[in-house]
């Protein structure tokens, strides 16, 4: 397995800014992997080896509850970590993550990175806010299953993917994702066929374009709205 060059990783959030003695260590460090849509980077209850900056591809998140559902909690895009939280715990992966398509990725072995983080200030302070961010991003996932109804966790949870990965084109942003109805019920914690209902009625008014594995958000405002629970625009 090749290892990255420094200016590669430099252009990555976790690394940007650091110093070129601590690209160099950190270049040195890593492992390439590559893998083909359907492989995993990692299963769900392995012993949390090594972590992930992703390169190249999409990776699913997925967690299997413990009544054996299996459910979509997150999509990672190029140039942002997973399985750090894990790793630095010394634990096992609470999650699996699978390549969606063509992947490339670099990855580091705990004790490495910890060595690392104790060589480079700087790299700790920024995967502490990595995982800071992570936590913060499931209390809000939590707080929205346990208290909002259930068009705004739809609304919240588009909005979060078209700032991951939204691509503006003449009629709106598109979410840049094969998002299937599934997936935004199993993110929800709702039923395909609310999910349905709900993308139906929005199509019909005009916020958002859903066709098979496709969702334009048509009126960015209107489903900010929705998410915030405003009153709609006269």
């Amino acid at each position: 397995m090749s290892r990255p060059m420094p200016e590669r990783l430099a252009v990555f959030d976790l690394f940007a800014g650091l110093d070129a003695a601590a690209m160099d260590d950190i270049a040195a460090a890593a492992v390439e992997r590559r893998l083909d849509a359907g492989e995993m980077f990692f299963l769900q209850s392995e012993r949390a080896e090594r972590f992930f900056v992703l390169v190249d591809g999409r990776v699913r998140l997925t967690q299997v509850t413990p009544d054996g559902q299996q459910v979509v909690v997150r999509f990672i895009m190029p140039g942002e970590g997973f399985g750090l939280v894990a790793v630095l715990a010394g634990n096992v992966y609470p999650l699996s993550a699978e390549a969606m398509d063509p992947a490339v990725g670099y990855g580091w072995d705990g004790p490495t990175f910890k060595t690392l983080m104790a060589r480079h200030p700087e790299l700790a302070t920024r995967s502490l806010s990595l995982v800071a961010q992570r936590v913060h991003e499931f209390q809000a996932r939590n707080r929205e299953l346990s208290t909002e109804r259930v068009e705004r966790r739809i609304a919240r949870t588009l909005l979060r993917l078209t700032n991951q990965s939204g691509t503006r084109q003449s009629d709106g942003v598109r979410i840049d994702l094969p998002l299937t109805r599934q997936d935004v019920a199993e993110m929800t914690g709702t039923t395909v066929y609310t999910v349905s209902r709900v993308l139906a009625g929005w199509h019909e008014a005009g916020i958002i374009d859903a066709g098979r594995k496709r969702i334009v958000i048509r009126q960015p405002h209107s489903l900010v709205a929705i998410a915030e629970d405003l009153p709609p625009a006269r």
